[in-house]
């Protein structure tokens, strides 16, 4: 076994014990912890961009990482959070606002700081991207964890929230194991040489098989409704949509010319790298719930 494949199941054992427990414990908890996250992960995105002679509104960029998951907590309905409140999911067009004034800071701060000649434009859609990516995508985690299935019973609600970050975990565990081991044709050579189509093809295998292995460790207060059918697309979507992300992150960071996104974990890189795939296995996740009526 490599010393990277044992670097991330060692980071896996205290991380997905943590993870589980905030989306348990859901509400503030998890709305802080997402707020940090995106901020980390949004100035990472403009630390990669920097390296190119980018220079993001950073202030800005961080506070709309911050914001992001915070409001997408305040805009759950107040069924999904159990109490009464003026702002959850009474007026939807408030953060709508919110979000738009802040995109109209973004430009009227570039217009302020950045001259033409210190590319405006890239600065303004660097400043964007950031939170978008890094914190807003993250933040759909909140249509796993309050569906209309958690407002009936919380501990299936954080059941469904944890599938895709189990299967994920697996899925790439497995790819690195397997293009280890088997090595051949590479998946994307010039993005990412580490990466083979069989460890691509091992870790959706493996993450089908997470999914149903899953299910039948769940308790029975927490079981899930999902069909066999059901429960195969989401091991597919989320090994292939995760395996996409993982790749489109490798692409940033082969533009900026590094390896990793920073050296924020010792041995994995930075919290992109750890977080890339969930990136994109989240939303596909949550559009899938909804499909399913979750």
């Amino acid at each position: 076994m490599s010393r990277n494949l044992m670097l991330r199941i060692a980071f896996a054992a205290v991380a997905i014990p943590v993870a589980l427990w905030v989306i348990y414990q859901g509400g503030w908890v998890l709305a802080l912890l997402l707020a940090v996250l995106g901020m980390r992960g949004t100035w990472e995105v403009y630390a990669l961009a920097q390296r190119q002679g980018i220079r993001p509104l950073t202030e800005l960029g961080l506070l709309g990482a911050a914001a992001l998951p915070v409001l997408g907590y305040l805009g759950l309905p107040a069924t999904a959070l159990g109490v009464q409140c003026f702002y959850c999911g009474s007026d939807a067009s408030l953060l709508l606002s919110l979000g738009a004034v802040w995109v109209l800071s973004v430009f009227g701060a570039a217009l302020r700081v950045r001259a033409p000649t210190e590319r405006p434009l890239t600065a303004i859609a660097v400043t964007i991207l950031g939170p978008l990516y890094a914190s807003g995508l993250l933040s759909l985690l909140y249509l796993l964890r309050y569906g209309p299935v958690a407002t009936v019973n919380p501990l299936v609600g954080l059941a469904y929230a944890a599938l895709p970050l189990v299967i994920m975990w697996v899925c790439d565990t497995v790819a690195m194991a397997v293009g280890t081991t088997v090595g051949g044709p590479k998946l994307a050579p010039v993005v990412s040489p580490n990466k083979t189509w069989a460890g691509a093809i091992g870790g959706l295998v493996a993450a089908v098989a997470a999914a149903f292995a899953y299910r039948a460790l769940l308790p029975a207060r927490a079981a899930l409704s999902l069909s066999a059918l059901e429960l195969t697309l989401v091991g597919v979507v989320v090994a292939l949509f995760g395996q996409v992300g993982d790749v489109a992150e490798s692409l940033l960071k082969r533009e900026a010319g590094v390896k990793d996104s920073s050296d924020l974990i010792p041995g994995h890189g930075g919290l992109l790298d750890r977080l890339d795939s969930l990136y994109f296995a989240i939303p596909a996740t949550a559009l899938l719930y909804i499909v399913f009526q979750l």
